[in-house]
């Protein structure tokens, strides 16, 4: 009884704590909208990378102090560009600006992101997509929900009838990975209806959660941009692994995010 009563306090203060956290992530979000607008020019790489800088401050003056208060004893990841696996107990791994570099080129393709990690595994993420107002919530055996709806994975079953997408981690990404996102999208434009390629992977997760579309793939990747998308993913009954089918993790070299109806044919797709 006493296990049981235990198991339950823990799931209902995650579920206030989750309430919490979305409430930050769109208070970060206001304030990143309010810079929105203009196309912002740099000349050189020094000038993007202060431009970035400035976005992912404006956010974490917000979020950080409303998350420690939150969860004091939890650790933060300073890199939102890190991957593998963290250290025992408690992390928020946070993208103040998922997508910043569509936010300084006025394209409305990013997000505000948190997400607490416990030993490893996603407890709990909040995306909120300042645009357009709407904030992803997933709870760890609770399902996802966008704004208070239940989220749920596409019913597909035919890989020639679905839309996939991926995505690039980071500009600079190894020419070994390059080139196997290129013909990882060759190999698609023969199976799939409609590949749509773009940045962030955030996006285009909550998007197979919704069931707007159907499988997502990327190599290589961070923490930051692939975490929330995953727990939204499994929570609204997608299936999560790496592209050769094996059980994913941040230390993964690839994830695949699909529909259960098509997730065999992605793997054999991306095996060619």
């Amino acid at each position: 009884m006493s296990e049981t009563l235990q198991t339950t306090d823990v799931a209902a203060s995650d579920a206030d704590l989750l309430g919490r956290t979305a409430i930050a992530v769109r208070a970060a979000g206001s304030a990143l909208r309010e810079r929105f607008g203009e196309v912002v020019r740099y000349r050189n790489r020094e000038e993007l990378m202060r431009a970035l800088a400035a976005n992912d401050d404006t956010a974490l003056d917000i979020l950080r102090p409303r998350l420690t208060r939150l969860r004091p004893d939890a650790d933060w990841v300073e890199d939102e560009l890190d991957g593998g696996a963290l250290p025992p107990g408690e992390w928020w791994v946070v993208d103040p600006a998922e997508g910043n570099v569509n936010h300084l080129h006025g394209l409305p393709e990013w997000a505000v992101t948190a997400t607490l990690v416990r030993e490893n595994q996603p407890v709990l993420t909040a995306v909120h997509l300042p645009l357009t107002g709407e904030t992803y919530t997933a709870l760890t055996g609770a399902g996802a929900y966008l704004d208070g709806r239940p989220l749920h994975v596409s019913q597909t079953a035919d890989l020639g009838l679905s839309i996939v997408a991926t995505s690039q981690a980071r500009p600079d990404e190894d020419e070994k990975v390059v080139r196997r996102v290129g013909s990882s999208i060759t190999a698609m434009l023969f199976d799939a209806l409609v590949v749509r390629t773009a940045v962030p992977a955030t996006l285009h997760l909550l998007n197979v959660a919704a069931g707007r579309i159907d499988a997502f793939w990327q190599f290589a990747g961070a923490r930051a941009d692939l975490l929330p998308g995953a727990l939204l993913v499994t929570e609204a009954g997608g299936q999560i692994s790496d592209a050769e089918r094996r059980p994913w993790t941040p230390q993964s070299e690839s994830l695949l995010a699909a529909a259960p109806g098509v997730h065999a044919e992605a793997v054999a797709t991306l095996s060619r």
